[in-house]
């Protein structure tokens, strides 16, 4: 069935109120020129940088790991931004395609047409370099959202398993979570990471949400601290997994998942040993360059 690309927002909250599963629905696909606003630091590995700019507002992001891209110049400076088919509602890329990199909407405010990117700030890489450098009154290229993953919020029993490149996607799920308390929902986040100071990063308190930290100095332990999670003797067919982060250390829950007949979303944001750990260039997918692991 051919769905609706110019007004996804009805399908999308359709099956977070009342669906089970995940399903993927598709955005019409745009490209806008925003400007860069301000920045702050969230903590000492992570940067806030907020977008504005009038077509934010009618930008379309329902789900809370929504994305946009990054789109940057060529080598030489120059640009070659893809351009929007209103025929396909999709983008047109043409060689020599420019770079981009893929960031999770923190916040989404289509009102003061605002949004947030969260970037986790390293060493050598190609966004965190120009996340690092820019300043208020830069022009900042997004491409998208192209579409959302979409999962309800039908589930009693939330399993969050995540490491620090998918904590906007938690922040603005616990942001817009005012159902939990009223239904009683319970929620287990388990979050590896590694520097201490990445623990402070800000999340919304609610009931029934109870948060782990791990380290992950000597290696992920993410996996293994979610198979021994106590459950209870809650009915696996109203738990929900949504695990995101580090390819390799994400990959176990999709069998765990499965053993239990647990539903969920599985999504490598990043994985080790690529050339640029940037965790958008592995996850998230569109329907251009699909890498989304479901």
């Amino acid at each position: 069935m051919t769905q609706d690309r110019t007004n996804p927002g009805p399908l999308v909250r359709a099956h977070q109120t009342g669906g089970r599963g995940t399903v993927r629905i598709p955005y019409a696909t745009q490209i806008r020129t925003t400007r860069l606003v301000s920045r702050t630091e969230v903590t000492p590995h992570m940067l806030r940088l907020t977008l504005a700019g009038p077509e934010i507002r009618v930008l379309h992001s329902y789900a809370c790991d929504d994305h946009v891209g990054v789109v940057f110049p060529l080598d030489d400076g120059t640009r070659n931004d893809p351009t929007y088919n209103p025929e396909r509602l999709m983008l047109d890329w043409v060689a020599p395609a420019p770079q981009m990199r893929k960031y999770t909407i923190r916040r989404h405010d289509p009102v003061a047409g605002e949004l947030d990117l969260d970037i986790v700030v390293h060493p050598g890489g190609l966004a965190s370099d120009w996340a690092t450098a820019a300043q208020p009154g830069d022009e900042v290229v997004l491409a998208g959202p192209p579409g959302a993953l979409a999962f309800p919020h039908t589930y009693g029993h939330y399993v969050f398993a995540i490491d620090t490149t998918a904590l906007p996607a938690l922040a603005r799920w616990l942001d817009e979570a005012e159902w939990i308390e009223p239904r009683g929902v319970t929620v287990q986040v388990l979050v590896d990471h590694d520097h201490l100071a990445e623990t402070a990063y800000p999340l919304c308190e609610r009931p029934g949400v109870d948060v782990t930290w791990l380290s992950r100095a000597g290696g992920s332990r993410l996996a293994d601290a979610v198979a021994e999670l106590d459950l209870g003797d809650r009915d696996a067919a109203d738990v929900f997994l949504f695990a995101a982060g580090e390819a390799g250390g994400i990959k176990p829950l999709r069998r765990w998942a499965k053993g239990l007949g647990v539903a969920s979303l599985v999504t490598g944001y990043w994985k080790r040993g690529a050339v640029e750990v940037d965790h958008e260039d592995e996850g998230h997918a569109d329907d251009e360059h699909d890498e989304h692991e479901e």
